[in-house]
Parts: C-alpha cells; sequence; structure tokens
C-alpha cells in the first residue's frame, strides 16, 4: 500500500514537482474566453491553433516566463490538453508516465517510435532523455480539493527513466503518493516523466485542468513540434 504523503511544499528539482500558488489568477478570464466554447465535460481534449492564448504561454508571457526559468531562453509550448472533470464525467485515470510528443511529420528517427495518431495528431514516443528535459503544467481554473480528484505524483519518481508497466505500481508504493491539491489560478508544474495518476472525484464538482508540456530545445533529423 504506497502511503500518502503530506501536503508539505515539493520541488521541481528535488521532488519532481511543484505548485505555483495564484501566479495565473490574474490570467484565468483570457484563458476562460479562449476555452469558452470547447465540449463541455470531456476527459481530454486535445488542443491547436491556440493563438488567443499562444503569447501568454509564450517563454515572456506571464506564464510560459515561469517555465522559462527552468528551460531557458528556447523554452515553447509543444502540447495542451484540457480536463474537464464533472458529476457528469468522473473518470479514473491509473499510473503512468506520459511518454508521446505530438509533431508535425513522420520523419524516421533513430530512438522515436512507436507512433500514434490521437485525435487527429501525430505522436511519437521520443528517448527518455528528451522527456526528462521537458516540464509539464497544469492551470487550474476551479478548485482541486482531496476529494475532487486531485493529479496524485510519485515524488522522485521522475529520476526512474522509462518504468516497464510492470514495475508501475511497485514505484508508487517506494516513492509515495502526493495529492496536488490547489486553487483556482494556482499550476501544478512537474518533470514530464513522473508517474501519475488521478481518481474519481469522491465529492464530484467541475473541476477544469489546461495541461501543458514545455520543451526548450528542438528536435533532431528534421522532426518538428506541433506546437499550440
Amino acid at each position: 500500500m504506497a502511503t500518502r504523503l503530506s501536503h508539505g511544499d515539493l520541488t521541481i528539482d528535488l521532488h519532481g514537482a511543484e505548485r505555483w500558488y495564484g501566479v495565473a489568477i490574474a490570467h484565468l478570464p483570457a484563458i476562460e474566453r479562449a476555452l469558452a466554447e470547447l465540449p463541455r465535460e470531456q476527459a481530454g481534449i486535445r488542443l491547436t491553433g491556440m493563438t488567443a492564448i499562444a503569447g501568454l504561454l509564450g517563454p515572456e508571457g506571464g506564464i510560459g516566463a515561469l517555465v522559462a526559468r527552468h528551460l531557458g531562453s528556447e523554452t515553447r509550448a509543444v502540447r495542451m490538453i484540457l480536463f474537464d472533470k464533472s458529476p457528469a464525467a468522473n473518470w479514473t485515470l491509473g499510473w503512468h508516465q506520459d511518454r508521446t510528443i505530438v509533431v508535425r511529420d513522420r520523419i524516421e528517427v533513430d530512438g522515436y517510435g512507436p507512433w500514434t495518431v490521437k485525435s487527429g495528431l501525430l505522436h511519437v514516443a521520443p528517448p527518455i532523455e528528451l522527456l526528462e528535459r521537458m516540464i509539464t503544467i497544469r492551470i487550474h481554473l476551479d478548485p482541486v480539493s482531496a476529494a475532487n480528484a486531485p493529479l496524485l505524483i510519485a515524488p522522485k519518481s521522475h529520476r526512474l527513466g522509462r518504468v516497464p508497466e510492470t514495475a508501475v505500481m511497485a514505484a508508487v508504493v517506494r516513492h509515495g503518493i502526493h495529492p496536488c491539491i490547489a486553487q483556482a489560478g494556482d499550476i501544478w508544474a512537474y518533470s514530464t516523466p513522473i508517474l501519475h495518476a488521478s481518481d474519481a472525484a469522491a465529492e464530484p464538482r467541475r473541476r477544469r485542468v489546461l495541461q501543458i508540456d514545455y520543451a526548450g530545445e528542438e528536435l533532431p533529423g528534421g522532426l518538428e513540434w506541433l506546437g499550440i
């Protein structure tokens, strides 16, 4: 049985994740406007062409600049997904690592594969070392309590490399579980390959999260990030 850790502050350097308190509050109206026409209560909507908030999320924008402190001046948002959990859409997500990136065209490059298509977008699994140099952020549009299905992470599991599926639960038990509770306007940032999961909400209320992957480098061999 994995240990449920306390809510003490984590750091992205040591634990692989940290909470940025209230940093997106001033930007929530612009984000809400950009997302207003999207379908509600979807497990995950993969977004592209989000020009209305591209500047905000870029390396000199109010949110992107926070990520650039970790990844440098070449920081770019490379994938965006909206999660909209509610009483009508109260799913679970098992423990896993995020292992794919979205690219413009299929170009065979050593170490990149297998290839998949999700929501019409071309995904490929890159070397784990690339994922280890990436950061994922979750912008909370609504508050998330312990009873409303916060993201669960296994601190320090971002240092494990590619974890075989058969070894995932043993790693979670070894590292423990931290629930990423948040207020609207908070951002949780984590090393992209950290082990994470989400339970169904015990007390479901609307819980929208805009999740964005960031990278600080170009891809090799002619591959290009699709971006947002």
